[in-house]
C-alpha cells in the first residue's frame, strides 16, 4: 500500500458525522430499556423557592465556623509560637 492510499483510508470526524446511522451509547441503551416499561415520572428545572431560602441560612452559619476554626487555630498556634524572654 502507498501513503496516498492510507490518507484515502484515513477516518476523521468529518466522515464519521456524515454516517447514516450512529449506534446509541450503551448507557442510551439501557436508558431506553429501562424506560420502555417504566418511565420516568416529569421532574420540576427548578427546586423549590422555600428550600433555597433556607439553604442561605445554612451556608452563612457553616461559613461562620469555618472562620471561627480558622480563627482558632490562628490564635492556638500564636500562643504556642510565643515565647517570653
Amino acid at each position: 500500500m502507498s501513503e496516498r492510499d492510507d490518507e484515502e483510508r484515513e477516518f476523521d470526524l468529518k466522515w464519521a458525522d456524515r454516517a447514516e446511522h450512529k449506534e446509541p451509547s450503551a448507557r442510551a441503551r439501557m436508558l431506553a430499556a429501562r424506560w420502555k416499561e417504566n418511565p420516568p415520572g416529569p421532574v420540576p428545572f427548578r427546586a423549590d423557592p422555600d428550600h433555597r431560602g433556607s439553604s442561605r441560612r445554612s451556608s452563612w452559619v457553616s461559613t461562620a465556623v469555618v472562620l471561627g476554626c480558622v480563627a482558632a487555630v490562628i490564635v492556638l498556634l500564636g500562643y504556642i509560637n510565643f515565647r517570653p524572654y
